[in-house]
């Protein structure tokens, strides 16, 4: 059976390494669906699942042959999202709320194909250490917190800011292996024939 045209709906270089882990051919194109019109209604698992479908929506229109993979990551603490944050002021203020706080991280993701749509979300917990004004300021200066739903970012050195997670590592990057391992199943892909060799 052939392998569809895979589109990754997402301009992070983040879901691209992920998906990249296996040998499964796909382009990447950000979508232009803005994100801005989508209000929070309380529910961060059901904000995310129609960002992630919009974006689809919006790739849909433009490569109607394609299966599209969408996603999109929230931060969830004390019934409030945090995003992408504006600019550093917001990024520090983020920060300081979710210093030494447990909080949730919601993904779903969402194919697009055949002129339907079908979603997944995860949650994970994370915990965050402790973090000083010197700690905030050091870690904005080395990370592009512009990019990062809460203002930070899970690899490598960002992980001073992480104490422990509970969940899924790969939905707190962005792109949970396991949803899209589900969601392929449904165009006739399946992830595991296409593990890459170590």
């Amino acid at each position: 059976m052939a392998i569809p045209q895979i589109i990754l709906g997402s301009g992070s270089p983040a879901r691209a390494q992920i998906l990249g882990f296996f040998s499964l051919p796909f382009k990447q194109i950000a979508s232009d669906f803005d994100e801005d019109t989508v209000d929070f209604e309380g529910d961060p698992a059901a904000y995310a699942e129609r960002l992630a479908k919009e974006k689809g929506s919006a790739l849909a229109k433009l490569h109607p042959e394609a299966v599209i993979l969408t996603a999109d990551t929230t931060v969830y603490f004390d019934g409030i999202i945090y995003n992408k944050p504006k600019d550093r002021e917001e990024a520090q203020s983020f920060l300081r709320i979710l210093s030494g706080n447990p909080h949730a991280v919601y993904t779903a993701v969402a194919l697009s194909a055949r002129g339907k749509c079908y979603v997944k979300s995860e949650k994970t917990l994370v915990f965050f250490n402790e973090l000083t004004e010197e700690q905030i300021g050091a870690y904005l200066d080395r990370i592009k917190f512009t990019e990062k739903a809460g203002s930070y970012c899970v690899k490598e050195g960002g992980n001073l800011v992480v104490k422990k997670i509970d969940g899924c590592y790969y939905n707190v990057m962005g792109l949970p292996i396991n949803s899209c391992k589900e969601l392929l199943k449904i165009v006739g892909v399946d992830l595991w024939k296409h593990l890459k060799v170590l």
